[in-house]
């Protein structure tokens, strides 16, 4: 038997009522302001494309890694509920994909995803009832009824949730077709891109040799000499700029840099694409290029943004049957001191560079990061990501990161969504989180109220425009 579904307007809002009246009252600050989506991995096709969703599980259960790997933990595999293996869609029966994942919404009580699924339904879509095996094919119904209408395009929902901008990310490898169709279009939805060199970066990666191949044939350089392969990235970062790019991104197993002479990075990239690294090489390489990318974005003003303490792809078998990106990647301990020190030695003190730094590792907030990005210009926090993009976890970063780097050395929030439908909720949990910590704030006598409702609005939308130099959207809302 299915349960009523209604969002109290107090979720996520302190217990103590005093306190809990501020949060209302600066939530109320911020609730309706534009969304800055500058960092995802929605698919530009969508936006481009503009064609309609066929059903719930295309929509919401298939692109979702948070869903899709609680439910293989349990034994559901990923075959039957659609999931691609090496980009090619198995045969499977979508409805019956929906049942499946709604007889296991006990799996889900206390997680984020269920409070953005929640909300997905409730705000979008207007379903009145909790989804479960009573009420599976009644919201599949509904959902796949919604999205036959024009109200339901993708361009009709970014309109609708208020989206100012949205950035995807794209590999230095793949052409920005899907881009140049959206700019070419009529619709005014801004949409554009971010850099993500890994493929061609990492020797270990196992598309690197295709990659790089593609690489040089979109730029016409010599990829296969250090001069040419450096010349062929600022060729497409000046690609990805007029795109909309405004920053680049770097997945790298650990954050490690290097500053190598010319001779030595020659050498080193003669042995790269030799294909002669042992796994040291290959993290030096990585390493080295990290500092490459930053010199490069002081020529360009590109925002850099590291990823880095991920054990991607842990599954090995998993990995082999369906490929990259399919839940198994898993948190591992990360060194951020010594490991940024070539680059912050090199480039550091240049305000002219912008590092935006996340973690899976909270151990390092306190202790690494927030001393880090409290002293050194060139550094800014990035939100609490991935496995902490929840409540808990947006807490957690905010008390062990702001007594040492404050609110202003962090960089607001974006989503890093590949979900397009749960990006306000992802946003509607961010600024709860956030006005129940500044609210907290203000109860307990460390701030003002009128200071906690600047920092709010801040948080929301003039950290993350100044954080990725969007400098096109206005400086700050004009109706709050």
């Amino acid at each position: 038997m299915s349960r009523p579904l209604s969002l109290d307007p107090d979720r996520l809002f302190p217990a103590d009522s005093g306190t809990r009246v501020i949060a209302r009252r600066l939530f109320a600050l911020v609730e309706r302001l534009p969304i800055i989506s500058p960092h995802g991995h929605t698919d530009p096709a969508w936006f481009a494309d503009n064609t309609a969703w066929a059903n719930a599980t295309e929509l919401l259960l298939t692109p979702d890694h948070y869903l899709y790997r609680m439910l293989y933990s349990q034994g559901v595999t990923l075959e039957s509920l659609g999931v691609p293996a090496h980009g090619e869609a198995p045969d499977f029966d979508p409805r019956a994909a929906w049942r499946s994942f709604a007889a296991h919404q006990h799996l889900f009580r206390g997680t984020p995803s269920r409070l953005w699924l929640d909300h997905v339904l409730s705000v979008v879509f207007g379903i009145a009832e909790t989804l479960g095996p009573a009420s599976a094919d009644a919201i599949y119904d509904a959902i796949g009824d919604a999205l036959a209408t024009p109200d339901f395009r993708p361009r009709a929902l970014f309109d609708r949730f208020n989206i100012a901008l949205l950035a995807t990310t794209e590999g230095a490898h793949e052409r920005l077709d899907h881009h140049a169709a959206i700019r070419a279009s009529d619709w005014p939805g801004r949409v554009v891109t971010t850099y993500r060199p890994d493929a061609v970066v990492d020797p270990e990666h196992e598309e690197f040799g295709s990659a790089l191949k593609l690489f040089g044939e979109l730029t016409g350089e010599d990829v296969y000499s250090w001069s040419g392969y450096l010349a062929a990235h600022r060729r497409r970062r000046a690609d990805f700029r007029a795109a909309g790019a405004t920053a680049t991104d770097h997945g790298h197993p650990s954050a490690a840099t290097a500053d190598l002479s010319r001779s030595d990075a020659e050498a080193l990239f003669a042995r790269v694409v030799a294909g002669k690294v042992t796994a040291a090489e290959a993290e030096l390489f990585r390493a080295q290029m990290l500092t490459e990318m930053a010199a490069m974005s002081l020529d360009d003003g590109m925002v850099m943004q590291l990823h880095p303490g991920s054990r991607r792809n842990h599954n090995a078998r998993l990995h082999r049957s369906h490929g990259r990106d399919k839940g198994a990647d898993i948190p591992g301990p990360t060194d951020y001191v010594e490991a940024l020190r070539p680059l912050l030695g090199r480039f550091g003190n240049e305000r002219r560079l912008s590092l935006i730094l996340f973690t899976l590792d909270e151990a390092t907030y306190a202790r690494e990061l927030a001393p880090l990005a409290g002293h050194y210009p060139c550094l800014t926090l990035g939100p609490a990501w991935w496995f902490h993009d929840s409540p808990e976890g947006m807490r957690r970063f905010r008390e062990m990161t702001s007594e040492t780097a404050g609110f202003y050395n962090t960089a607001g929030f974006n989503d890093d969504t590949r979900a397009f439908l749960s990006i306000p909720a992802r946003h509607d949990v961010a600024r709860r989180s956030d006005c129940a910590f500044l609210a907290r704030l203000v109860a307990e006598h460390r701030l003002d109220e009128d200071e906690a409702a600047e920092l709010a609005v801040d948080l929301a939308w003039r950290l993350p425009r100044r954080a990725y130099r969007l400098d096109s959207l206005p400086e700050g809302p004009t109706h709050v």
